[in-house]
């Protein structure tokens, strides 16, 4: 599968300042999770593959074009939906989208006719007559999600969607992304501070971290492979009892406390643990399992432990 979005050795820099430093990967997944604090280089890493920002050093390709010097290319194919309200409110929605639509490239006739499409699609048909500036916000949301996708698209870029939605807004639109991204048609960037998101949404996820790629995970593998913690706390150990364990196949770390934590292989019987501790007249105490969440992923990213792709 050719890459959605390549990087090698990207670096940006905002006067002075390097944002972006040294960025390297091949990204194709269905739907990419870009996570990061604030400050951590995401809205540049955007803007830079929209071609608002020169590199200083190395490229970028988005589906394949360079954004150095295929920048029309690039914009007829990808969608853009930012987090921040651009629209001009006094204007309708259908209009508004239409206007978009042509700007990507489409003829009057059919922007008017994809625009209709869109907002029906995202379920703002009844209002698509209606001033932008009249829309609550859950109904701008939607209207910018219609807009990034109203010229069909190769790739669009959702920069916070969910941004300011109460749950059953989010939920909505939790749902319209998933539907574009089950449909096969196109593939998605998402990026957002709320890790649920991502983890709902997206099978691959890029981490940053002050202008660097901290962190990168195939979602989907992970969640194939459903890789197993436990979470054990023992009494009676002189120390065997996990070396006895990792003859078996686990991953273990002791704490203190008595306290072990372990990654158990695909397969594994709990039994197993039991008949090594009675060997020992070990007693294990508070056995509990746990999958390793993208949350905890960050958090160790966050403390610098590194992972590229």
């Amino acid at each position: 599968m050719s890459a959605v979005i390549q990087l090698e050795n990207l670096s940006v820099r905002l006067g002075p300042k390097t944002v972006l430093d040294g960025l390297n990967g091949s990204f194709s997944g269905r739907c990419i999770g870009l996570l990061g604090p604030n400050g951590a280089g995401k809205s540049t890493l955007i803007n830079t593959l929209l071609g608002f920002y020169k590199p200083f050093q190395g490229s970028a390709w988005v589906l394949g074009f360079p954004v150095q010097s295929k920048l029309r290319q690039i914009r007829a194919l990808v969608g853009y939906m930012p987090e921040h309200d651009s629209f001009i409110g006094q204007m309708n929605a259908v209009t508004f989208i239409r206007l978009m639509a042509e700007l990507s490239g489409l003829p009057p006739e059919a922007a008017l006719e994809r625009a209709h499409e869109a907002l029906f699609y995202v379920g703002l048909g009844e209002a698509r007559y209606r001033k932008l500036a009249s829309y609550s916000q859950g109904m701008r949301q939607l209207a910018k999600l219609a807009q990034a996708i109203a010229h069909g698209p190769r790739l669009v870029i959702l920069d916070e969607p969910t941004n300011g939605l109460d749950p059953p807004a989010r939920q909505r639109m939790i749902g319209l992304v998933r539907e574009i991204r089950d449909s096969g048609k196109l593939h998605l960037v998402l990026c957002s501070h709320l890790l649920r998101d991502v983890e709902e949404c997206c099978d691959e996820a890029i981490i940053l971290k002050a202008g660097r790629i901290v962190h990168y995970s195939n979602l989907e593998e992970e969640r194939r492979a459903n890789r197993r913690f436990l979470e054990m706390e023992t009494y009676g150990d002189d120390g065997s009892f996990a070396e006895a364990v990792a003859k078996l196949g686990c991953e273990c770390a002791v704490s203190q406390n008595h306290r072990m934590k372990m990654v158990v292989p695909e397969g594994f019987e709990i039994s197993s643990l039991f008949r090594v501790a009675a060997d020992r007249s070990v007693e294990l105490r508070r056995i509990s399992f746990r999958r390793d969440s993208l949350e905890d992923i960050f958090l160790r990213a966050m403390e610098g432990t590194n992972g590229r792709p």
